[in-house]
């Protein structure tokens, strides 16, 4: 044997195997050699791997390489803990053998010596509980309750700053930790350090792309639907009259507009009613934010779904990105359901079901999103009916209808009808270039006498005809009915109350009696209507 050769055999005698717990003459060069090259293949091979390890299997690869390690080393348990507040080091990731249960994680003042060592970057190792020192009594109770007999912990530190700890151990048998050893378990430590703070790192930036991604979204839904509230602002937005009926309106809308209550606006179309969900929500808390509208007739039934809880890519044929929902977008809002009474029954449960949770899941994922929104709904229906007839959920009406708000009909509040008028003659006066000094009176009283089944919006679309006609300043106005050739005649209250009476007969098809009749339209007797048509001329004829 070399003189080189004697001076390893004898370095290596005091040392004891990396593999075995005994002394080194139970063994020979040879093997010593073969044990020494395999652990050192084994860190090159998880130096490879955790190179490129990513957020999703760093946890897997970490508990793999802390498995090989200690069946290498013939050791009975690795455990990797990090702290938490500066206060505890909670267990993360950990192996031991079938028999054994994994060590806890611990509180510094449980273990303060310890602790202290580790924090301060320090490894803690001995090859025997009693070679810890004196001020190690809290240690030295815990390993004698949990083990390890023997054990090797190395500070895992992330640029200096300690962020945790990886331990190896024995709970069988003692052994001693050779300075060479000691080395290459700190170079693995180092790696895995390197590796969860790349991770972190990398799930950090995933989370903040992802939230801004999210933030993007949102904000790219509310510019759409604020430039949809400016088209639908094309008229007139506020709420004009001094009517009885309007007036108890405008008080519900006071007492509500506070709260975070659901609201549900009944009456029939034109009414009016998604200037009163604006009102609800510009008076609220929420009125900083844009109230987000849905109206849920004019999306087809394959799409609302989608519309509403918001879709992932791919969720089904056509979907070629991802699309945040209504819900989604009113975050923090408002969300104004109008013709609720349109949805179909499956997107009724599906929605009581996100009222009640207060979450949502886009289509094609299973995560949950939660939301904080304000409902405001509205319908032309009358909901019960619907219910009765199985049209509409009652457990989705009654989570709507916690406050009532019945919009009058046009018809009830003929005294802001004249206000209305001006209202909208002003608006077109400007966008049409037509300056109108005033409006014909006996037109006027017309419009008052005319019944409005399309209501606000059917008296706006009158105004704008009657304005796109005008050829002076002074505006004469006919009810929708009146025949083409009238417009050129005088319009005296007689001849407006005629056109009125021929209407109402046109609309009933001539009956005057019983339910549904122009008597009862009209609010007259039947023997009252009969005198008048006698006086106006208008003949029985059109009876049936």
């Amino acid at each position: 044997m070399t003189h080189s050769a004697l001076h390893v055999t004898e370095e290596l005698c005091e040392e004891k195997l990396p593999i075995q717990g005994g002394p080194y003459p139970s063994a020979t060069l040879s093997s010593y050699l073969d044990d020494r090259l395999r652990f050192e293949m084994l860190m090159t091979e998880l130096s490879t791997q955790f190179a490129g390890v990513t957020s999703a299997s760093i946890d897997e690869k970490t508990v793999c390489a802390q498995k090989r390690i200690a069946e290498t080393l013939e050791l009975d348990r690795s455990t990797l803990v990090q702290l938490r507040d500066n206060e505890r080091f909670v267990l993360t990731h950990s192996w031991q053998l079938p028999d054994l249960k994994p060590f806890p994680g611990f509180a510094i003042k449980d273990l303060p010596w310890m602790a202290n060592e580790i924090l301060c970057g320090e490894t803690v190792c001995f090859a025997s509980i009693d070679d810890l020192p004196a001020e190690a009594y809290m240690e030295k109770e815990v390993a004698r309750r949990f083990g390890p007999r023997s054990n090797a912990t190395f500070p895992l530190r992330v640029g200096g700053k300690v962020i945790g700890a990886l331990a190896f151990g024995t709970v069988h048998h003692e052994r001693v930790w050779p300075e060479t050893l000691i080395t290459r378990l700190k170079f693995f430590v180092e790696m895995i350090g390197s590796a969860l703070a790349r991770t972190r790192a990398e799930d950090d930036t995933k989370k903040a792309l992802e939230e801004v991604q999210r933030l993007r979204d949102q904000l790219q839904r509310e510019n759409i639907y604020l430039q949809q509230e400016v088209k639908s602002a094309r008229g007139h937005r506020g709420l004009i009259g001094n009517s009885t009926a309007l007036r108890k309106v405008l008080e519900q809308v006071d007492q509500v507009a506070g709260t975070n209550s659901s609201v549900l606006l009944c009456g029939e179309t034109g009414t009016g009613k998604e200037l009163i969900a604006s009102a609800i929500h510009e008076l609220s808390p929420r009125g900083k934010r844009p109230m987000v509208r849905l109206n849920c007739a004019a999306i087809p039934e394959t799409l609302i779904e989608s519309e509403l809880f918001g879709r992932e890519k791919g969720a089904y044929t056509g979907a070629l990105s991802r699309q945040a929902g209504r819900f989604e977008v009113a975050h923090g809002s408002t969300l104004f359901l109008d013709e609720i009474g349109e949805l179909p029954l499956d997107v009724q449960s599906k929605l009581l079901r996100a009222l009640q949770e207060k979450q949502v899941e886009r289509l094609g994922s299973s995560k949950s999103i939660s939301f904080d929104v304000r409902i405001v709904a509205a319908t032309n229906r009358h909901l019960e009916t619907e219910i009765r007839e199985k049209r509409f959920r009652s457990d989705l009406f009654y989570r709507l209808n916690v406050f009532p708000i019945h919009m009058p009909a046009l018809r009830d509040r003929i005294e802001d009808i004249p206000l209305l008028v001006e209202a909208f003659v002003h608006e077109f006066s400007k966008s049409f270039g037509k300056p109108i000094e005033s409006i014909d009176k006996d037109c006027m009283q017309a419009l008052q006498m005319y019944r409005w089944p399309g209501n606000i919006r059917e008296l706006r679309n009158t105004v704008e005809r009657a304005m796109i006609l005008a050829n002076g300043p002074r505006l004469r106005i006919y009810p929708p009915s009146s025949a083409l050739g009238e417009l050129t005649h005088s319009m005296l209250l007689s001849d407006a109350e005629r056109g009125h009476l021929r209407n109402v007969l046109e609309i009933t098809g001539g009956r005057i009696r019983g339910k549904g009749g122009a008597a009862e339209l009209l609010g007259l007797k039947p023997t009252t209507l009969d005198s008048m048509l006698v006086r106006h001329g208008i003949t029985s004829k059109l009876e049936h």
